[in-house]
């Protein structure tokens, strides 16, 4: 009898490991990851080594919003996280420092900090328009304008290595620091 009861116990704890270990891979898989930052073209809002977890479900049921931090994929097979400027039909352009889409003006409060550093050094993103950096007038359907939060050290659509992001291309939303926890918390 005991080597029976054994048995089962043996088997029982086998049976809700591997359910634990299944259930581990799907959140990872199909809801949630995490991910490194590497790299200074998203600070102050990420910093390199940062780790932040990237919800991949939530925007799968709604679309992604302008200003959502994004993990996507790049021809390069690299992932990179950016802050979605421009969303399908939209046309961006930059004017002395100063955000416009499609003609309005808009404030972009996570980039305060780095500005307000930079006072008497310059603008902190170029001027530029859409047609002057990828050729074409707005956002192509299915596909977002991405800028990194720190614009003078960000590699992003305003190259053509990256050009428009395909939302195919896109992992999730990211905007928790899981590590350090010094930095843990929400990032917007």
């Amino acid at each position: 009898m005991t080597q029976k009861r054994t048995k089962n116990e043996f088997w029982a704890w086998f049976k809700a490991i591997g359910l634990a270990v299944i259930f581990t891979m799907g959140v990872r898989y199909f809801i949630l990851s995490p991910v490194v930052v590497k790299g200074a073209s998203m600070e102050p809002t990420f910093e390199t080594g940062d780790k932040v977890i990237v919800n991949k479900v939530g925007p799968r049921i709604s679309d992604y919003n302008r200003f959502d931090v994004i993990v996507f994929e790049t021809k390069a097979a690299e992932h990179y996280i950016k802050r979605i400027i421009g969303i399908p039909g939209d046309h961006i352009a930059y004017k002395d420092d100063v955000l416009y889409i499609n003609g309005k003006a808009f404030d972009e409060p996570y980039l305060t900090e780095y500005k307000e550093a930079l006072l008497d050094k310059g603008d902190f993103t170029y001027d530029f328009t859409l047609e002057e950096q990828l050729g074409e007038m707005t956002v192509p359907k299915g596909h977002y304008f991405v800028l990194g939060d720190n614009r003078r050290q960000s590699k992003d659509s305003r190259s053509s290595d990256i050009g428009f992001v395909s939302k195919d291309k896109i992992l999730g939303t990211a905007g928790f620091v899981l590590w350090p926890f010094e930095r843990l918390g929400s990032k917007h």
